[in-house]
């Protein structure tokens, strides 16, 4: 187990963009099969272009959303990532890290802060 990353149920992460980078908190959610970004940030930070559209499905029903590569730090772990472009104006958390991130050999530990 020493191979695999602890991460809690929220986590500060480094966004790197165009425009630099930026801190932020992002929600751990292990029944999300795909990592969200709110569409606002992700203008903020001058991520790269949406390249396709995913199909996803939520409490909210099935949209159609615009997918974004982002780079990023989480638990000191560098890597570039898709995430679906979504409307998190309403949330705490404006990123969400789902199972497409977390498959890269992450633990969740709830009790971690």
């Amino acid at each position: 187990m020493s191979d695999k990353t602890t991460v809690g149920l929220v986590e500060e992460v480094i966004l790197i963009g165009k425009s630099g980078e930026k801190k932020i908190l992002a929600r751990i959610d292990t029944g999300a099969t795909k990592s969200s970004i709110d569409a606002k940030l992700a203008v903020e930070i001058e991520t790269d272009p949406e390249f396709k559209t995913a199909i996803v499905r939520s409490a909210h029903g099935v949209k159609r959303r615009g997918v974004v590569k982002q780079r990023l730090v989480i638990a000191g772990r560098r890597m570039n990532m898709e995430f679906t472009l979504a409307d998190r104006s309403h949330m705490k958390y404006k990123m969400l890290i789902g199972q497409n991130i977390l498959k890269r050999r992450f633990l969740i530990d709830p009790e971690k802060t």
